[in-house]
């Protein structure tokens, strides 16, 4: 390579690799570009070592070297003759050989160099900025596609709950759909708080998803209720059902996270008018009112 004219930025950025988190060049390539021998090179850098600390110079390992013979352009020839381990020099190591080797054209030389490397650190620069960009895209775009599954698999098994809503009298068919939808969209547990219920309201929980546990919790079991609780719990998957006194309205609790106040005992589901919500933060104080009183 003649060093008679001035070096294209082009050329001596394809010589710059990446080692240890470093942009560096190798000894060889510099010393061709200052038209010296590789070995005249690296006698001056040990006769000023100390002007060489690890930042600016370093041996390559084997692992190193084996990794920038893969990624050099040179004949099978060339590759063999490489059996010493090169030194890399970092931008600094590289100001610092025009000031060992002591000559113009070094001088020169390096200066195209350091202009190289600055010119790559922007390159560097904005392709990170643009992977970072892009990056960010990707992940909206997950986030949008995780929002439309969960929408498309809501409506497919026909889930989609509504947060709050009222139902009159007579839409008892409308109050059924809509407490199984919210039963159905259970995946551990099922807690229901209600006083007064009856075989009705067994027959609700037993379409809720295999696996899925349920507890009911009245002001009292009557005999006959303690029948069909025993029936129910022969054929379908059992159902606990405990008295507890001191609550009077109606909840359902959703895998211990999610709350339901309906206004109607789910036995009179659709004969009066009756309210219903999805709750906050008040739901979860609910959750710890009832682990703390069971």
């Amino acid at each position: 390579m003649t060093t008679n004219a001035l070096i294209k930025t082009d050329v001596i950025r394809q010589l710059i690799y990446t080692f240890r988190g470093f942009q560096v060049m190798i000894d060889r390539d510099l010393a061709e570009l200052y038209d010296v021998e590789t070995k005249v090179l690296n006698q001056a850098v040990k006769r000023n070592i100390t002007r060489f600390p690890k930042e600016f110079m370093f041996q390559l390992t084997s692992i190193e070297v084996e990794n920038w013979k893969s990624q050099i352009v040179t004949s099978n020839r060339e590759k063999m003759g490489l059996r010493k381990r090169p030194y890399a020099f970092t931008e600094q190591g590289v100001a610092m050989l025009s000031a060992v080797l002591r000559s113009e054209k070094a001088v020169k030389i390096s200066i195209q160099i350091m202009n190289a490397f600055v010119q790559m650190r922007r390159f560097l620069s904005d392709k990170t900025q643009v992977f970072q960009r892009l990056e960010n895209i990707e992940r909206k775009q997950l986030e949008s596609d995780s929002k439309f599954k969960q929408i498309f698999d809501a409506l497919e098994e026909r889930q989609i709950i509504p947060e709050k809503g009222l139902f009159f009298d007579g839409q008892i068919f409308d109050a059924h759909v809509f407490v199984s939808k919210i039963i159905r969209s259970s995946k551990k547990s099922i807690v229901l708080i209600d006083n007064y219920i009856d075989e009705s309201v067994l027959a609700l929980l037993a379409k809720r998803n295999k696996h899925v546990t349920a507890e009911i919790y009245t002001k009292s079991i009557s005999r006959q209720l303690h029948l069909d609780i025993k029936k129910h719990n022969q054929q379908y998957k059992p159902v606990t059902v405990k008295e507890l006194q001191n609550v009077h309205d109606r909840f359902m609790i959703i895998d211990k996270n999610t709350v339901y106040h309906i206004g109607a005992s789910l036995k009179d589901l659709g004969k009066k008018w009756f309210a219903f919500s999805k709750m906050g933060q008040d739901g979860l104080r609910i959750i710890e009112k009832l682990g703390r009183t069971i």
